[in-house]
């Protein structure tokens, strides 16, 4: 999936992400699939969903090319 990072907070490690449909999806700072830890708010990504909770989340954030 294809989306844009619209918040992350690096104190605590989460973020939301939201796909071109308008539907936002959380994750943790673990996610983040270069290791880093850290995004930009605004950062076009992919990502992959995952269920955790009963919930849908983002997985394996990366750069969009």
């Amino acid at each position: 999936m294809r989306g844009t990072v619209v918040s992350f907070d690096e104190y605590v490690g989460l973020g939301e992400v939201v796909d071109g449909d308008g539907v936002a999806y959380s994750f943790h700072c673990a996610e983040i699939a270069d290791g880093t830890r850290t995004i930009e708010v605004g950062a076009p990504v992919e990502f992959d969903l995952r269920t955790k909770f009963g919930r849908a989340e983002a997985a394996r954030l990366r750069p969009a090319l």
